[in-house]
């Protein structure tokens, strides 16, 4: 195929996108009146604690089984990757334009944390449907794409809502030190005007400013702890009940009435056989997507959620997919032809 028709199958799906999110967005202005900031936060709680459990749970139940799981081992090696490079260049970023310590986390985690669910379950589907489609029969494409993007999307479910979830919050308790430091000075110059918060500091016992040293066992145990209880987030749930529905026959037997689109998925798996990596096109075309996503939507959720840097979040995430409408159809563009 040409480069121009391979520049015409990878930009539809993100034009479509872009149509999409152009209607959202005017229906959100001020001058629509449909979603004000009240409607807008409840859809993102409902979007977190329904609608995004039940895609995860949907997608993974019905098209990757076990064998799937045990093919497509390096894809969580590979997003690995995506947020250790992520993470280190956003570490970079901070330490050169050093912002407020409250958005050191945001901008790490918009840096490392891609858009590894939304975009790849409508983008990679999209592109089989395309007439120029390089990867071969329409309905086994989309099928085999469908559950390389819903296992992307789990997987990128556990990173965010742990590895990122961490950042936005501790983003958030940094905010909040902010915030009780300011009022402390302010209650302590209106209290005694010949005092500052130095010499507070300098009278203060020993025992008040040097925190308890806890062993190395219990730091272990409470990290864990903290990281069960982000396990707990409704769209990891979702994830991790649709891996068991689609790992055990008989549960996933439950939910599947037609079992044609399975019989496909395992069809062409057989096909493919078990390598050191899965010889499809497709799923070697969804790896090299998974870098050039823009940042996770779900982070704009977090800073709701907590309450710290939604307007900056708002500004990151405008400029970076405003310019990933550029970026995403030329990398694939070029990913398409390396790989067909």
């Amino acid at each position: 195929m040409g480069f121009w028709s391979l520049l015409e199958v990878a930009s539809m799906p993100v034009i479509q996108v872009l149509i999409i999110s152009l209607v959202g967005a005017y229906l959100a202005t001020d001058r629509c009146k449909l979603f004000p900031v009240e409607a807008r936060n409840s859809m993102n709680k409902v979007v977190f604690v329904i609608f995004a459990p039940a895609l995860m749970f949907a997608n993974l139940a019905q098209t990757v089984t076990l064998q799937d799981m045990v093919s497509w081992w390096f894809m969580p090696v590979n997003m690995g990757l995506t947020f250790l490079i992520g993470g280190l260049l956003g570490w970079m970023v901070v330490k050169i334009l050093k912002p407020p310590p409250y958005l050191e986390g945001l901008i790490v985690a918009t840096c490392s944390s891609g858009n590894m669910g939304n975009l790849p379950i409508i983008l990679v589907p999209a592109i089989c449907d395309e007439d120029k489609s390089p990867f071969g029969n329409r309905s086994v494409c989309r099928t085999v794409g469908l559950s390389y993007a819903s296992f992307s999307m789990a997987l990128g479910g556990f990173y965010i809502w742990t590895y990122t979830f961490r950042l936005i919050k501790g983003s958030a308790m940094k905010f909040k030190e902010m915030e009780e430091s300011e009022k402390t000075a302010i209650k302590s110059s209106n209290s005694d005007l010949e005092a500052d918060h130095k010499t507070k500091l300098l009278g203060a016992p020993e025992g008040e400013l040097v925190k308890k040293e806890t062993g190395f066992w219990r730091k272990g145990v409470d990290f864990l702890h903290e990281i069960l209880e982000e396990l707990r987030a409704p769209p990891t749930v979702g994830a991790i009940i649709g891996f068991i529905f689609g790992a055990v026959t008989w549960l996933r037997n439950l939910i599947i009435g037609d079992d044609a689109p399975l019989r496909i998925v395992q069809a062409t798996a057989k096909l493919l056989g078990f390598g050191f990596l899965p010889a499809d096109p497709l799923f070697q075309y969804v790896l090299m997507l998974q870098f050039t996503l823009p940042p996770a939507m779900n982070i704009g959720t977090m800073t709701q959620l907590y309450n710290v840097g939604q307007d900056e979040c708002s500004v990151l995430m405008l400029w970076t997919y405003l310019i990933a409408i550029l970026a995403l159809t030329v990398w694939s563009t070029i990913f398409l032809h390396l790989l067909v």
